[in-house]
């Protein structure tokens, strides 16, 4: 029996009761659930169907509750996009006025149930027969199976004229060995051919891994990196106008938006230091009373210059991605952190300094240092103390530093 004969065993009664009774099994007890279940059902049956309840748990976390309801492949549950996120996408796209789309390369159709759920008519297209079987499978059972068309081919055939927009999301795991492609080009399809096929398109939206080098990004096409709850999960390739309402894509625009609250930041276009280059864009100066750490997905479009302005603040290094001033300025693109210390790097005094504190809990950050932060933290040998600290090690105007400091939510207050 192959593969996707082996996944419709689960979709008959008899596989739908064996995933219901495996929906709270324990990983650890799945020997002795394996025995006892191919007692009663054949043993391929048993296999998929504690295999189908492993990926379900991990899906969790991108899926929350739908999970239980979903299939999903193992190559499905890694590449996936998190829901939030695709709701976020697709949430934007009919706000563009988009109300047909063609999936290019949808896997087991994450991103067409969110383009479901807000309304849009979607073609999802894969070439994988297992990953389409999934793709039907879920629309099914999140009844929307009525706007999702599944169609198992190679994307690079398929006629896309006549649909309001694209969304293509191509391969970046290299099957022979099994890691990330970093290399664009490398892509399965290419980025050079996902752009094309979005300029064709009244609205296109390309997912790209977010490390993505900017000087292989179209100068026609606004780029929008997304963080949820902090990490950076991935970039968006957005083409056209469209129809609705804001925001529309701006070519050549860099954004930041940053999930759960949707706060998004377009940038001025000025260059900027977290881009890596040796010219500062945004004033340099002392440590004030405050730094801000910004969101990872400011970090990636560059636009750390862009919230050392709304704070009114300046670098701390030309080439470091810490923005620092004297007074505290509320913003959703960095966390704020009221400084106590700043010293230059030195192990033996930031020992000695933590333990006449009383300090026993300690985060250690770092940006720009070649210290690790768990070698640093076996170093420092922290005690019982009930105080806490943050630690960033950095460079201050090119000097190997350390700042001590806490979040600003807490009711500490800065002094130095």
């Amino acid at each position: 029996m192959n593969a996707l004969d082996t996944f419709s065993t689960l979709l008959t009664p008899e596989g739908q009761a064996l995933l219901a009774e495996l929906r709270d099994h324990d990983p650890a007890d799945e020997l002795v659930a394996a025995t006892r279940l191919r007692r009663e059902h054949p043993a391929e049956l048993v296999s998929a169907a504690l295999g189908q309840a492993r990926l379900r748990q991990r899906a969790v976390a991108k899926f929350g509750a739908d999970a239980w309801r979903m299939y999903f492949t193992p190559n499905g549950v890694e590449q996936s996009t998190r829901a939030t996120v695709a709701t976020h996408r697709a949430t934007r796209l009919a706000a563009l006025g988009v109300r047909t789309l063609a999936d290019l390369c949808c896997g087991i159709g994450g991103d067409a149930l969110a383009l479901a759920r807000a309304g849009i008519r979607v073609l999802a297209v894969d070439r994988d027969p297992l990953a389409c079987a999934a793709a039907r499978a879920n629309a099914e059972a999140l009844g929307l199976a009525e706007l999702i068309e599944v169609r198992c081919a190679d994307v690079t055939e398929v006629d896309t004229a006549g649909y309001d927009a694209v969304f293509v999301d191509p391969a970046r795991r290299s099957k022979a060995r099994g890691g990330r492609i970093f290399d664009p080009e490398a892509y399965a399809p290419p980025l050079s051919w996902a752009v094309e096929a979005a300029r064709k398109a009244p609205v296109a939206a390309l997912k790209i891994a977010p490390g993505v080098p900017h000087e292989a990004l179209p100068e026609d096409a606004e780029t929008e990196w997304i963080s949820d709850g902090g990490d950076v999960k991935e970039a968006v390739v957005w083409f056209g106008t469209g129809e609705g309402g804001a925001p529309r894509p701006v070519p050549g625009g860099r954004r930041a938006t940053l999930l759960p609250a949707g706060d998004s930041l377009l940038g001025t276009g000025l260059p900027d230091p977290s881009a890596g280059d040796d010219v500062p864009h945004a004033p340099v100066g002392p440590v004030g009373d405050w730094l801000y750490e910004p969101d990872g997905a400011v970090i990636r479009a560059h636009l750390v210059a862009d919230v050392a302005r709304q704070v009114g603040g300046r670098l701390i290094d030309p080439t470091i991605a810490y923005i620092t001033a004297d007074r505290l300025t509320a913003t959703p693109y960095a966390t704020a952190y009221a400084i106590t210390d700043v010293l230059p790097f030195h192990v033996k005094r930031l020992k000695a300094l933590l333990r006449e504190r009383e300090v026993g809990i300690a985060v250690i950050k770092k940006r720009g240092s070649a210290v690790e932060p768990e070698e640093l933290r076996k170093k420092l040998k922290l005690g019982g103390g009930r105080k806490s600290c943050t630690i960033f090690l950095t460079r201050v105007d090119g000097a190997p530093s350390m700042l001590l400091g806490h979040p600003a939510t807490d009711p500490l207050t800065p002094g130095r």
